[in-house]
């Protein structure tokens, strides 16, 4: 299992190499799901605040799709959900 700083250093590095991201918030809240049915141990719940005049501009869905993309091996093995806030 990755540790979650490490983990939230590899998204932020992810991020800001894309010139349409200024800057990137990441809040860990697996503590809100510890009790779900579906929460798994080995996996985060992770909250991205995301500052890009690009991606405010885009649909959600563009935006969302476009940031998925990048981190795609972060939250196919690490994350069980992920909020993503466009700023």
């Amino acid at each position: 299992m990755m540790e979650l700083n490490i983990l939230i250093e590899n998204i932020k590095t992810k991020l800001l190499k894309n010139s349409f991201v200024e800057n990137v918030i990441i809040e860990d809240k697996t503590y809100l799901h510890v009790n779900h049915l579906s929460h798994d141990k080995n996996k985060f719940h992770l909250k991205l605040t995301i500052f890009s005049n690009e991606l405010k501009t885009a649909s959600k869905l563009e935006a969302t799709k476009k940031i998925n993309k990048i981190l795609k091996d972060e939250i196919k093995n690490y994350i069980h959900s992920i909020q993503i806030l466009f700023k």
